[in-house]
């Protein structure tokens, strides 16, 4: 009786710190997180519950205006994880710029409470830096409050998960309280592993790959789990650089990530990786849906 429950998108542009802040609500790491732009590619649930309520917050890619037909995907799937949630949570970092007027737009005619979220403050000078902050968005949008918070320190975020209480509706339990997150165990493999050659590439070869789990087999003899993944470029110069020199960095990609996932799921796996180049796959439609990143809707 009474039990509440909400749908929460976080939403914002590339690496204002939405994934860790979903981590840190949620207490487990069930997004990755690198230093780099559009890290996150696909809407990611994670799910907060208690005796009396449950919050479904909604990690969202960073809303940019896309040149390739994959980030033109990724922003359509930010902006339509808006559309049906019961509150916004809209994280931002520094001062307003044209990349947050383009997510404000995109706020007009939405009828549900949208949080102002200053994500980072261990970074900003003090109440002031903070205040600076909040002062350029202010005229911008009927906020329903403005919250100062870092997600890396986890400061401020119970006083967040507090406030959002009551903005839910009642409703039932959607998801079994045990449950962390929607991501399957195969996605997530795909997911940390990608992450791991986010950090050891630069320029453009984050950009340009996809991760594909081929195929996942129980080895009875060394008491683990066989996983054979393959690594997708565009160009040959990318598959030089992912192999790096003696097939260096690709056996420091695969060391990292067979050690996470072995953590995080707590799997031993024995991991094997292939890099495929695949030319132009980013502007391909058969492409990005058999990669996992087709329009949702």
């Amino acid at each position: 009786m009474n039990h509440k429950s909400g749908f929460v998108a976080i939403v914002g542009r590339p690496n204002v710190g939405k994934s860790t802040l979903i981590n840190a609500l949620i207490g487990e790491k069930i997004a990755i997180i690198s230093p780099k732009p559009q890290t996150t590619r696909n809407r990611i649930m994670g799910v907060y519950s208690k005796p009396d309520y449950q919050l479904v917050f909604v990690d969202t890619p960073g809303m940019h205006k896309g040149k390739d037909l994959l980030n033109k995907s990724i922003d359509k799937i930010a902006v339509s994880s808006i559309s049906d949630v019961d509150m916004v949570l809209f994280v931002v970092d520094s001062i307003k710029g044209a990349a947050e007027d383009h997510i404000i737009q995109y706020f007009r005619g939405i009828k549900v409470p949208i949080f102002l979220v200053i994500n980072k403050i261990d970074l900003l000078d003090g109440r002031a830096g903070i205040d600076e902050v909040i002062m350029t968005y202010l005229g911008s949008y009927d906020y329903e409050a403005y919250f100062p918070i870092s997600a890396k320190d986890h400061i401020h975020l119970d006083k967040l998960i507090e406030t959002l209480i009551p903005h839910c509706p009642e409703g039932p339990l959607y998801f079994p309280e045990e449950m962390k997150s929607d991501q399957s165990e195969n996605q997530l493999m795909k997911e940390l592993i990608r992450e791991k050659i986010l950090f050891h590439t630069e320029q453009e070869v984050p950009h340009s790959v996809a991760v594909v789990i081929e195929s996942l087999e129980e080895n009875d003899e060394l008491n683990t789990l066989d996983v054979s993944a393959l690594i997708i470029v565009e160009r040959a110069t990318q598959k030089q650089i992912l192999i790096g020199k003696a097939g260096e960095k690709i056996k420091k990609i695969g060391t990292e990530a067979r050690k996470e996932i072995n953590h995080l799921l707590n799997t031993k796996i024995h991991l094997t990786l292939w890099v495929k180049i695949k030319k132009d796959w980013r502007n391909r439609p058969s492409d990005l849906k058999a990669f996992g990143y087709g329009d949702e809707s």
